[in-house]
């Protein structure tokens, strides 16, 4: 996928609720009313109370470290707006999804190389992230807890961040409590796995009432949250795909993830020769770098739009 850019006049510490990596990608202008008009009409999330305490049920608690858990509860009681995203179905294998999951920071490192997002998210700690979406926001994401069953999962993640630029009179900043499941979910018509996810959202805005939020920053997260992981989903998808029939062309872009842990990098290189069925060895990554990004604009384009 190109990588994900958000446009100036969504900060990012809003749409902390879209995924891991806070930012989807931009894609081409003649897909994007289509997207944009269903979002906007209705997102398939849900913001009930049932849906909200049913993800606050699937939170492990009493399993998380202690330090952990009070920050964890402490988000809860705060929470000004919860949202559970709509769940995403896509074609991709297991173990690069669970990668991608585990190390955000490759896959926006992969976005940097394919030219098509600003966001930086470079490892701060163990488990922990620094975020710049590079027009004004700034935050700290940290994976707080996590389990595993089979191909099965579920991670929590609690980030914190501030905006300052145009969009508000003042410095905002909040926090955020990410619920991420992700569960296989059977297999396409060619045989290729297929795998669910699904995100429960709790956001905190320091210094705002609830009505503006309802009223102002709601309407926003609904429409581009959900799209934002609409998009991040379907570069999973294209990823996957592309292991599958150019392995060793994605080994070759995997090795110049100049930002990734080399231990990362051969960890990717050896899910991606896994996936793959067609071995091309004088693929030198170029041609794989076009097929990528073409859904979605490079940065410049974004920026002069």
């Amino acid at each position: 996928m190109r990588a994900p850019v958000l446009p100036e006049s969504v900060p990012a510490l809003i749409l902390l609720v879209a995924a891991v990596t806070a930012a989807a990608p931009s894609f081409a202008a003649e897909d994007a009313a289509p997207l944009l008009l269903t979002a906007g009409l209705s997102d398939g999330g849900s913001s009930s109370r049932d849906s909200r305490q049913r993800a606050i049920d699937a939170m492990p608690l009493g399993r998380m470290e202690a330090s952990q858990r009070r920050a964890v509860e402490k988000q809860l009681k705060s929470t000004t707006l919860y949202r559970r995203l709509p769940v995403e179905t896509i074609t991709c294998d297991a173990d690069l999804l669970e990668f991608a999951l585990e190390r955000p920071e490759s896959i926006v490192d992969i976005w940097r190389v394919l030219g098509i997002s600003r966001l930086t998210l470079d490892p701060s700690g163990p488990r922990q992230w620094r975020l710049a979406d590079g027009y004004g926001t700034v935050g700290l994401i940290r994976l707080v807890h996590q389990e595993r069953t089979g191909h099965s999962g579920m991670l929590l993640f609690h980030g914190k961040g501030g905006y300052s630029g145009s969009l508000s009179p003042r410095p905002l900043s909040g926090s955020c409590l990410l619920l991420v499941q992700h569960r296989p979910a059977g297999t396409a018509a060619d045989g290729r796995p297929r795998q669910s996810v699904q995100i429960d959202a709790f956001l905190d805005v320091d210094g705002v009432g609830l009505e503006v939020v309802t009223r102002t920053l709601q309407p926003i997260i609904v429409r581009t949250a959900a799209s934002n992981l609409h998009e991040i989903c379907l570069f999973m998808a294209t990823l996957s795909q592309a292991a599958v029939t150019r392995p060793e062309g994605l080994a070759v872009l995997a090795n110049r993830l100049t930002r990734t842990d080399p231990e990362d990098r051969k960890r990717l290189v050896s899910i991606v020769r896994s996936v793959g069925r067609q071995a091309a060895d004088d693929d030198d990554g170029e041609s794989l770098r076009t097929d990528l990004a073409s859904r979605w604009m490079a940065v410049d384009e974004v920026e002069t739009r």
